[in-house]
């Protein structure tokens, strides 16, 4: 079972295009820059992918929504 669940995640983002947008972002920002938002040892990922996903589940990454026209 994959952790965190997507289900989970998307009550937090409202697509399945934007949870993985940010996702990604967070994934490069972690491996350029080592820079992690809880000790390593809480992390249940390895990868770094995952350790984003595992960040946005626990509130530590917000999700801005530009007005769109």
């Amino acid at each position: 079972m994959l952790y965190p669940s997507i289900d989970k995640l998307l009550n937090i983002v409202d697509s399945k295009y934007k949870l993985v947008h940010v996702a990604s972002i967070r994934s490069k920002q972690i491996l350029e820059t080592n820079h992690y938002q809880m000790n390593e040892e809480e992390y249940t990922n390895k990868r770094a992918i995952g350790r984003a996903l595992e960040e946005l589940e626990k509130g530590l990454i917000t999700v801005k929504v530009k007005n769109q026209k």
